[in-house]
Formats: C-alpha cells, structure tokens, sequence
C-alpha cells in the first residue's frame, strides 16, 4: 500500500470493482482494501441469474471473474480490513491494519456486516476493547488480553501478543461475549464464564461502516446517500448493500459507477478551488 491515493475504495465486491474500474478510467490513483474472496456471502451463492450479461454462473465463479479485473484493471489491491476513516482536513486518513494511507475521498462498499456487535464493544472501543492487535498490542504488553475470533488473522494476532510477553486468552469459537467494565473493559463474559483482562481484541472480517467513519449518517440498515451516492460527510461517497435494500448485484454495480463519477467530479472541483 503507497502513502497516498486520490482515491480509497473499501470493499470489493461488485459495487468496489465497479467504482475502481471507472475511477481508474478517469485517472485517479485508487487503492481497493477488500478481504479474500471465500470471504464474502456472494462466494457461496449457488446460482445468480438476474445479472445482465451472465446466464446461470455461480457466485463462486462470479467472485472470480470480478477479482481478476480488478487485479488486472490498474488499482492497488489492499489485502486486510479497514480499521478507520479519520477525515484529516482536506483529505482523510484509513487505517488497513498496521498500515496507513491518506486520499482524497473515500468510497464505502463495504457490503452488510452480518455479526451483530457484542454487548459493551461499542461503548468500550479504544477504551480496552481494540480491533487491530498489531497497532495496540504494545499498550498491553505484559498484560492479561483476550483475543476473540477464529482464523488466521486471530491466530496471528494472539501468536503477536503472546511474543510481546502478554498472557493471552484466544476465544476462536462462536459464543456469547459480554464486555463489561467502568472507565476501561476489564472483564469479558464468554459463554457465561467471568475472565478478568486488561484488553479485548476483536477480529472479524470487516469493521460495521457504522464504526469506520465518524459522524456518519445511517439509517434503516444502511449508508444514507444521496442520488449521487454522497454521504452526509463531505468526500464520502457510499455504494451496494451498505447502502440499503435492495441487496442486488445489478443495482450495486451501478451505485458503484455513480459513486466513483462523483468521487471524481469532487476532487476535480478541489483542485480547481486550490
């Protein structure tokens, strides 16, 4: 990943690969930050047959297909989960893990997360509760953490807090988590069992949109856009099922369209004003 792009697209899916493939059309530097394909509900679609262009093919070979243009169309393609969307001024700061890159605006695709938040996660994010162990884990160090999640990325984050001296407590199967504690978490609840800890980390596959911008408006189960796909935070720009009903690939391939032509028109419009 390069230190700086016009434009960062989250997610890579239909809406994604469409709005990379029309900003890289118009120019822009673009960087797609997108998880592994097996990954997403598309994949384990038997058969979709209301796709223009494509009779009867499986979501696995559809999820294929989208990669591959994506990877061949000129975008960097970012491999792991976005952590944040700060705005930094006049451009925005996102977090991909223990990386780091600014853009100019920014294009949510992010899909649906389907995991519900856990009791107390959202109350205690960055105050105990992290989602990333490589950029927090050294404020625990020696400490008593839980990692919940199965996976690599959870396995390789508990071997990391374990080599930086931290007694690690790896919940890797599905349970029901409580997180619970007075200025900072201090205990989670784990299928009913009480574990006092100094920091929880969280891994899943995607963060909610709701948590990846601040002061981002949502409702009725998704992104509130406008026509032109822009966000109620200026240089968003939101596209597909994290936008709302209906979750079609047709009208999330066109979203994707309309969102990257106004991502683009906006930092054409920057530039102009500078």
């Amino acid at each position: 990943m390069k230190d700086r792009y016009d434009i960062v697209i989250i997610g890579g899916g239909a809406a994604g690969v469409s709005a990379a493939l029309s900003c890289i059309n118009r120019g822009k530097s673009t960087a797609v930050v997108t998880n592994p394909v097996e990954t997403s509900s598309l994949y384990k679609a038997e058969c979709i047959t209301n796709y223009p262009g494509l009779a009867a093919v499986s979501g696995e070979e559809l999820c294929r297909i989208l990669r591959e243009q994506l990877e061949g169309c000129g975008a960097d393609v970012v491999s792991g989960r976005a952590l944040s969307v700060m705005p930094l001024g006049e451009s925005f700061g996102v977090a991909v893990g223990s990386e780091f890159c600014s853009c100019s605006a920014v294009i949510l695709a992010a899909g649906i997360t389907r995991e519900k938040l856990y009791p107390g996660e959202s109350e205690f994010l960055g105050r105990g509760v992290s989602y990333c162990a490589t950029c927090d884990g050294m404020l625990y160090r020696g400490k008593t953490v839980a990692v919940i999640g199965g996976g690599e990325e959870a396995a390789h984050d508990a071997a990391f807090l374990e080599s930086i001296g931290c007694t690690v407590l790896h919940f890797p199967k599905p349970l029901r988590y409580e997180i619970h504690g007075g200025m900072k978490a201090d205990m989670l609840v784990a299928g009913g069992e009480e574990h006092r800890v100094d920091g929880i980390f969280i891994i899943k596959d995607t963060v909610s949109v709701t948590k990846l911008v601040p002061g981002l408006e949502y409702a009725d189960g998704g992104i509130v856009t406008d026509r032109s796909m822009r966000t109620n935070v200026p240089g968003v720009f939101a596209a597909g099922d994290c936008t709302g009903k209906p979750y079609q690939l047709a009208k999330a391939a066109g979203e994707g369209n309309v969102a990257a032509l106004s991502a683009c028109e906006y930092i054409d419009r920057k530039q102009k004003e500078q």
